[in-house]
């Protein structure tokens, strides 16, 4: 993908501008650089950007701010990409933003745990081209929020459920925990039955699927 034009919304100056300097870096044009939430919409509808990167509390209360500004961004405009960037999981509005039928892509990562800078960079690029990417420590706090059914999931399709809501392939999921492609289908399919999901061959429906029942 070529350069992509990004609106970044964080109220921390030295983080805004450390995260517009390494987009810059490799490639991509940041069209605004804003500090609340307020900014953001009036940025993204000024700019239509490619993609957008926000974090979550901004003023002037620094709760959800942010994340609410994404969540009404993309009912307006479902293809809009975006990337929350956060120290937080801020789990009621995560698992709304998640789990909102958009063909656009979607992602929420910590920045306390990235920890290459250009595993940053491909989440934003993968995210803009439609797919969803999340921490692995958001879905298991959202996997939390729903203990009762989950519990009849075994620590093997726990794992593969937690993979898949990364965004990750059968193919993907079968090289991390070393089995087939066949016995990843059976485990996606014994957990989505568990979980009174339908089987779905897209990766990021299945994704979706999984958090719009975190959700509830």
């Amino acid at each position: 993908m070529s350069g992509l034009r990004v609106v970044i919304a964080e109220d921390g100056l030295i983080v805004r501008e450390g995260v517009a300097g390494m987009l810059r870096h490799f490639g991509h044009e940041v069209v605004a650089a804003v500090g609340d939430a307020v900014a953001l919409r009036d940025a993204v509808a000024r700019e239509k950007p490619d993609v957008v990167v926000t974090d979550v509390r901004m003023p002037p209360r620094f709760s959800d701010e942010g994340l609410q500004a994404a969540i009404a961004m993309r009912a307006e405009d479902p293809t809009l990409p975006v990337l929350v960037l956060s120290q937080y999981v801020e789990q009621t509005y995560a698992a709304e933003l998640l789990d909102s039928d958009h063909q656009s892509g979607v992602g929420y990562l910590l920045k306390d745990r990235i920890g290459e800078v250009t595993e940053f960079v491909d989440a934003l690029v993968a995210v803009a081209a439609g797919r969803t990417v999340v921490d692995p420590e958001v879905v298991r706090q959202l996997l939390g929020r729903r203990r009762d059914p989950l519990h009849r999931l075994t620590a093997r399709e726990r794992e593969v459920l937690a993979l898949m809501a990364e965004g990750r392939s059968n193919t993907a999921i079968a090289r991390q925990l070393v089995v087939t492609e066949a016995m990843v289908a059976k485990h996606i399919g014994s957990l989505l039955a568990k979980l009174d999901l339908p089987p779905d061959s897209d990766d990021h429906r299945r994704v979706r699927a999984v958090l719009a029942y975190l959700r509830g």
